[in-house]
């Protein structure tokens, strides 16, 4: 959101454009593995997205390590994807996922954490 109007910005509107096509390649909503992608994935089951997580996040973790800032914007939007495809196939939006950043907003990381510990 953007803090002087509470508008959604660009960022949020494609998040959640994409996170709404996602939810057309379930196979429930008729995915078809034959031409998509996602579809694929969702037919290989949950552990199919996330592998690609963890090899996305290596690759992220490569590119920075080798401070290669075109690069890291890439595996960065690979591996926003996959998460996304993750919320995809557990009933989950990224609103939801926004709307827990605007809980921490504004509170240290270090109780925030420690109240998750407090309250798993």
């Amino acid at each position: 959101m953007n803090k002087d109007n509470a508008t959604p910005d660009v960022s949020e509107w494609v998040i959640s454009r994409i996170a709404d096509l996602l939810e057309t390649r379930l196979p429930s909503r008729g995915g078809d593995p034959a031409v998509s992608y996602v579809a694929k994935l969702f037919s290989k089951g949950p552990d199919a997205a996330l592998k690609k997580i963890g090899e996305e996040a290596t690759e992220l973790v490569m590119a920075a390590k080798d401070g290669q800032p075109e690069r890291i914007v890439s595996e960065m939007a690979d591996l926003w994807f996959h998460c996304l495809v993750v919320l995809t196939e557990n009933g989950l939006r990224p609103e939801q996922v926004v709307a827990e950043l605007a809980r921490r907003e504004g509170v240290s990381g270090l109780q925030e954490k420690a109240s998750r510990l407090k309250n798993p």
